[in-house]
C-alpha cells in the first residue's frame, strides 16, 4: 500500500466522523422540534380555554358598566334639566333675585358688625 492508498484510508475515515456528526446534529434537531411542537400545543390547549375565562369575564364587567353609563346619562339629563328651569327663573324672575340677593348680603353684613361688636 501506498502514500495513496493511506491517503484514501484517511479521508475515509474523516468523511465516516463527519457523517455521524451531522446525523448526530439530525436527531438533536429532530428531537428539538419535536419538544419545541409538544410545547406549543401544551401552550395552546392551555391558553384557549383561558382566553375564553377572559372573554365571559370582560363580558360580565360589561354588564354593570352598561347599567352604570344609563345612570350617568339619566344624571346628566336631571342636570340638564336642572340647568335649564334655573337659567329660565333667572331670566324671567332677575328682579325678584337681585332683591334676594341683597337682603341676603345686607343680613350677612349686619351679622358680621354684631359678631364685632360682641368682641
Amino acid at each position: 500500500m501506498g502514500p495513496g492508498g493511506i491517503a484514501t484510508i484517511i479521508a475515509a475515515c474523516a468523511l465516516f466522523i463527519i457523517a455521524i456528526a451531522l446525523s448526530y446534529v439530525v436527531i438533536r434537531v429532530g428531537r428539538f422540534i419535536d419538544e419545541a411542537k409538544l410545547s406549543l400545543k401544551s401552550l395552546t390547549d392551555e391558553t384557549a380555554p383561558l382566553i375564553e375565562e377572559v372573554h365571559t369575564t370582560v363580558t360580565l364587567v360589561n354588564g354593570p358598566l352598561k347599567s352604570i353609563n344609563k345612570i350617568s346619562k339619566n344624571a346628566e339629563d336631571i342636570s340638564e334639566k336642572f340647568t335649564e328651569a334655573t337659567n329660565s327663573f333667572m331670566n324671567k324672575n332677575g328682579s325678584a333675585v337681585k332683591i334676594a340677593g341683597a337682603l341676603l348680603s345686607a343680613a350677612s353684613m349686619s351679622k358680621s358688625r354684631s359678631k364685632k361688636k360682641a368682641e
